[in-house]
């Protein structure tokens, strides 16, 4: 179910506030949440990257200047855990949309591309998708116009690529066509855009004709690095405000003010690239900025890299954990992803001072949320999935002007090799830009446009597109484009991914220089061992309460986890603290020499304990107790050991049946001594009576 409220009055902000909500509620798959509350809290990491795939599809179509704060919310009521429910999330917002009375340039219909077998499967299963080399999401308006894209895949060819882009293209026609006949029945009338009154035609050519040369000369000094230019544009902007509030003599407005010289400062940026070819920095289109990279920057980390295109500075550590770190999944995104835990995930970390802005560090937002899954997609294809530990690898951006998900890809690929993780083949990422000029709102036949490559932060702001690709030499990984105009055509998506392609290779080629594969085991790699525990010494080896593995982790970081009946794991951050541990567990599994018991002989045993159920007996001075149970006392029926006279300190005749194979714990039976027996009674002195 989704819905759509908008405000009947505009909002001040500049923006279009558009909040998409999507969430997947645990009852919707007949389960019911785990944690404390029993109730859904927050949103998790998946509902986040839903709501954001949502939102991406629906902003571009809005028409420009509405700003009325808007809300969508696609609630999940039902999944089969079979067919896919973001697909239907998009469809539906869509139809929501275009029923509604709020102004929006759509329907878009939106479609899931497998490839199975070197053929396109359109909407797959789960069940195919797990087999599929592609996860693609396509969507797209009228007449073939691309709005959003959104793709994972195992290093895909780049013509299984673009063919798989052109087949989702074309199912999504069908589904616009289906809205459209949806919303000719059913819709309700579009209300009137209330837009603000335009500013006057003097004050725009005032404005103009006091900032625009000044502009050109800021956008045609190379020389300017992103803060000189901020600077400098800002400095314009003050003087010119201050220089009209003179002329006039009155306060201009300022958020007029603001509106005017925003939109002269993007149509002079751009104007500029048409008439010379060339970008702010001194750049051609497909030119990329200067690249540096550095690995194994810190000797305790298992691995770092240092990866620097331009102004984008990007900081990459890996950590290799025990396979009990995994990421575990909620219900049900276990359900409609057919996963239960990873492996290996990427953290990305955009600090204020990345920018030079101060801000509040708090919870992870959904634009990092959005980039680090981004930058995963990308690099996860190439880690082994059998690999024994968990890998952590952590993105923080030192500094941004422009890509800095895409920076994360390379720094990350470069800091799994130093780590000596071994993947298939490095990975490297970049993201196209786009300027165009075109009628209205009228994409389908754009007069001109210029592919940019490797994009800086204000291309990305005063652009048409950011069109991130990542992928190896071979094939591709990962796509995300963000398409800011009511759609592209196929011929201009098609020329992004061909462009991206050639700058990924040549970023590839920078990146082996320093380092072309992954590095042997360093001292500080982890170690996984197996260790055996027989089963009369698991008590021991574990201690109260778990009380000696706590300990073994304190002490020496070493974990300790379970596989089967007698067979333990030992993992430890490297090989001295591994050592350690060994020591410390054979201290614990040491013990002297115990006698050997005969299975069906007679012992003597004393009591060393009386309980309720039964009496805590040893065969032997070094043995730890063990208990003689009510129901094998006598063959009357017991209820407590003290009307049979027993008491710490009695001796009694036991005979041995060997141990629980469960439990381990010693069997032991006096009832069967009340009958007729012809076993030995042994005497652990030696002594020995029939």
């Amino acid at each position: 179910m989704v819905t759509t409220v908008s405000k009947m009055k505009p909002s001040p902000a500049s923006f279009l506030p558009l909040v998409v909500d999507y969430r997947q509620k645990a009852a919707a798959a007949g389960r019911i949440p785990t944690n404390f509350l029993r109730r859904e809290l927050g949103p998790t990491e998946r509902e986040i990257l839903t709501s954001r795939v949502i939102d991406r599809s629906l902003r571009p179509l809005f028409p420009e200047g509405y700003c009325y704060e808007t809300q969508v919310i696609c609630n999940l009521l039902a999944v089969d855990g079979v067919n896919d429910p973001v697909m239907a999330s998009i469809n539906a917002a869509s139809a929501a949309l275009s029923l509604s009375d709020i102004p929006w340039n759509g329907p878009v219909g939106a479609v899931r591309v497998g490839f199975i077998n070197n053929e396109v499967v359109i909407n797959p299963t789960r069940k195919e998708q797990s087999e599929s080399s592609l996860n693609l999401i396509v969507t797209s308006t009228k007449h073939n116009l691309v709005v959003m894209l959104e793709a994972s895949a195992e290093n895909i060819l780049q013509q299984d690529f673009l063919k798989s882009i052109k087949a989702g293209v074309k199912e999504c026609q069908a589904i616009v066509q289906a809205i459209q006949q949806l919303q000719k029945h059913y819709g309700k009338v579009k209300r009137e855009l209330e837009l603000p009154s335009p500013p006057s035609e003097e004050l725009v050519q005032a404005v103009k004709s006091l900032c625009e040369m000044r502009l050109r000369e800021i956008f045609s000094d190379h020389s300017h690095d992103k803060l000189s230019r901020d600077v400098a544009v800002q400095l314009v902007r003050t003087d010119v405000h201050e220089k009209l509030n003179k002329s006039v003599g009155e306060p201009v407005d300022s958020h007029v003010f603001s509106g005017v010289f925003n939109q002269i400062c993007k149509e002079t940026f751009r104007s500029m690239i048409f008439e010379d070819n060339v970008r702010c920095d001194g750049r051609t289109m497909g030119q990329l900025r200067n690249i540096s990279c550095q690995v194994d920057l810190y000797k305790p980390l298992h691995g770092s890299s240092l990866f620097q295109r331009g102004q984008t500075q990007v900081f990459c550590t890996v950590a290799l954990d025990s396979p009990d770190s995994t990421l575990k999944l909620d219900p049900v995104t276990i359900l409609t992803s057919g996963l239960k835990e990873k492996n290996f995930f990427l953290h990305y970390e955009f600090p204020p001072y990345a920018t030079k802005e101060v801000g509040r560090s708090g919870p992870t937002g959904r634009r990092e949320l959005g980039h680090g899954a981004l930058a995963e997609k990308a690099l996860r294809p190439v880690v082994p999935m059998d690999f024994p530990f968990t890998i952590r690898l952590t993105s923080e951006v030192l500094e941004s002007n422009g890509s800095s998900s895409m920076a994360s890809v390379c720094g990350g690929s470069l800091a799994l090799m130093d780590a000596g993780v071994p993947i298939s083949h490095p990975v490297a990422g970049v993201a196209v830009g786009l300027v165009s000029r075109y009628e209205g709102t009228d994409t389908k036949h754009l007069e001109d446009y210029h592919l940019l490559t490797d994009i800086l932060g204000i291309e990305d702001y005063m652009g048409d597109m950011d069109f991130k690709l990542a992928g190896t030499k071979k094939g591709i990984t990962a796509l995300q484009a963000d398409i800011k105009v009511p759609g592209l055509p196929l011929k201009v998506i098609m020329e992004a991914v061909l462009q991206a392609t050639e700058a990924k290779s040549a970023i590839i080629d920078i990146m082996n220089e320093t380092l072309s594969k992954q590095r042997k085991q360093k001292d500080n790699w982890p170690v996984i061992e197996k260790l055996e525990v027989p089963p009369n010494k698991r008590s021991k080896f574990i201690g109260m309460g778990g009380s000696n593995l706590k300990r073994l982790m304190v002490e020496t970081g070493v974990q300790v986890s379970h596989v089967d009946e007698n067979t333990y794991t030992i993992f430890a951050p490297y090989q001295s603290a591994m050592d350690e541990a060994k020591e410390m567990i054979e201290k614990l599994l040491a013990s002297e020499r115990q006698p050997e018991l005969e299975f069906g002989a007679i012992y003597t045993a004393k009591v060393v304990e009386v309980r309720d159920i039964g009496v805590m007996v040893t065969l032997y001075p070094s043995m730890n107790p063990t208990l003689l149970h009510n129901s094998q006392l006598d063959q009357r029926k017991v209820s407590h050991p003290s009307a049979l006279g027993l008491e710490v300190g009695s001796e009694l005749q036991v005979k041995y049946f060997g141990r629980d194979p469960v439990s381990g714990m010693i069997r032991l039976s006096r009832k069967v001594l009340q009958s007729p027996a012809s076993a030995a009674i042994r005497n652990l002195s030696g002594n020995s009576n029939s």
